[in-house]
């Protein structure tokens, strides 16, 4: 067993320099000797390359040539990690803020079990630094997903390190080997329940996930009173059913899912005090439509919202 393996970092970056910059400063404070970083930049105009380069010449800036979303941008850096021959991936959004020894932490947990396939750090509010947005995720027999212990003040109440269901797709450690030996992230789903899709296949295949509590991360993205815009609605509906599909789900939770939102759909329309919510049911069913009719990947830009 390597005492240091070799991990790759890959950071997506959208027109993002100041999020991104934060976030490099962060891991470099880390001061993991093993480790190369990877800015995957789509197509951005902010001046995101120029700085980087200017103030990281060690990481590398991968251009796409497209926008494959979160999944199929993230793949092309999977692919060029693997290449590389990285022992372990770090899939890293833009917006998060690393502590000093969170890396160190998190490879520990990865390397003390040969059986361990991802391991996630314990994710706070980046608004609200004592508390939890997510401490690892769990899956109940409806194969609906919650994060634990969210918007939970800590108190120590998660310092134990955990296997879970899945972790959060804002840092996500994979062991290279558990990589190789699945289709990465599907690109059907494009954004939203990719991470859950993923680590379920990890799982399947015998590895642990597990949560390493002592690493610890902030995270902008979502707030305690985080308001997602429709196209998250029509996402999470297409590609909870997706996911559902795909991983063979029993019937009785296919339907009670269907059944859910089709109740979710109905409550939004008729009744007066969800009238704020219509662009939501119409994402909804537009979701519901384009599952039938086997509409994956990016959402229609005339539909966003």
């Amino acid at each position: 067993m390597k005492p240091s393996p070799f991990i790759i970092a890959l950071i997506l970056n959208t027109n993002r320099r100041a999020d991104t910059l934060e976030c490099l400063r962060s891991l470099q404070e880390n001061h993991y000797s093993e480790l190369l970083t990877i800015v995957l930049d789509n197509a951005s105009v902010d001046g995101s390359k120029k700085a980087i380069a200017a103030e990281f010449p060690s990481v590398l800036v991968e251009s796409l040539k497209e926008n494959k979303g979160y999944t199929g941008n993230n793949n092309t850096g999977i692919q060029i990690a693997l290449e590389k021959k990285a022992d372990w991936i770090l899939v890293l959004n833009e917006d998060t803020i690393l502590s000093a020894d969170c890396l160190e932490e998190m490879v520990w947990v990865g390397m003390s079990s040969e059986d361990v396939g991802v391991v996630g750090p314990l994710v706070y509010h980046y608004d609200e630094p004592e508390v939890i947005q997510s401490a690892g995720a769990v899956m109940d027999r409806f194969w609906i997903s919650r994060h634990i212990g969210m918007n939970e003040k800590d108190e120590g109440q998660y310092a134990l390190i955990r296997e879970v269901d899945w972790i959060s797709g804002c840092a996500l450690l994979i062991r290279a080997e558990a990589l190789r030996q699945v289709d990465w992230f599907d690109e059907r789903f494009f954004y939203y329940n990719e991470e859950t899709d993923l680590c379920y296949r990890i799982h399947k295949l015998g590895w642990k996930l597990m949560i390493a509590p002592k690493a610890k991360l902030w995270h902008k993205g979502v707030q305690r009173n985080y308001s997602p815009s429709a196209s998250i609605s029509y996402y999470y509906l297409r590609n909870q059913l997706m996911f559902l599909k795909k991983n063979h789900a029993p019937v009785g939770v296919r339907l009670y899912n269907w059944g859910y939102f089709l109740r979710t759909v109905l409550s939004w329309s008729v009744r007066p005090k969800w009238k704020h919510m219509k662009p939501h049911r119409d994402a909804m069913m537009e979701g519901m439509r384009d599952y039938l009719l086997g509409h994956w990947g990016k959402r229609p830009d005339h539909a966003s919202h």
